[in-house]
């Protein structure tokens, strides 16, 4: 196998904690990192819409995941991150509790989401990593945007 054929089979994922469980992104549909500063709540907005700010002259929606992934509520005063990214022309903040590190993983190594995964990580996975005593769960960018098929599902 050459070595190009091994690249081509490896994904990046920037790491994200939230809520004790280890998520990964899609690098390519990470568009920033940042600390979100300014929120303005949504007034009659779903729960997991913590609000909208400006960033950088763009007006972004933030979403909370541990809402989103039913993970629990986050403490008063927990530090509290975001990561940037575009939908259908709209900018969203993915509000998760810390950053980690970009990973290179084989997709081949990639399983389908176990039976026993919680249905509403389940809805917004891609399937995991088994990694060094933890599973990474690969958000499906798009089903985890997916804000309104929630509402009607619940």
């Amino acid at each position: 196998m050459s070595t190009d054929t091994a690249q081509q089979m490896l994904s990046e994922y920037v790491t994200a904690m939230i809520g004790g469980q280890l998520f990964g992104l899609p690098i390519v549909r990470v568009q920033d990192v940042f600390v979100p500063e300014r929120l303005t709540r949504v007034p009659l907005a779903p729960p997991e819409i913590a609000g909208v700010l400006n960033l950088r002259g763009r007006i972004v929606t933030l979403i909370d995941l541990r809402r989103r992934f039913g993970l629990g509520e986050r403490a008063a005063g927990d530090a509290v991150m975001a990561i940037g990214v575009e939908s259908r022309g709209e900018s969203y903040g993915l509000l998760i509790d810390s950053v980690g590190e970009v990973l290179k993983l084989d997709e081949a190594a990639r399983e389908p989401n176990p039976i026993n995964l919680d249905r509403r990580l389940a809805r917004v996975s891609a399937g995991i990593h088994r990694l060094d005593g933890q599973l990474l769960i690969v958000v499906d960018i798009e089903r985890a945007l997916d804000i309104a098929a929630s509402a009607m599902a619940a």
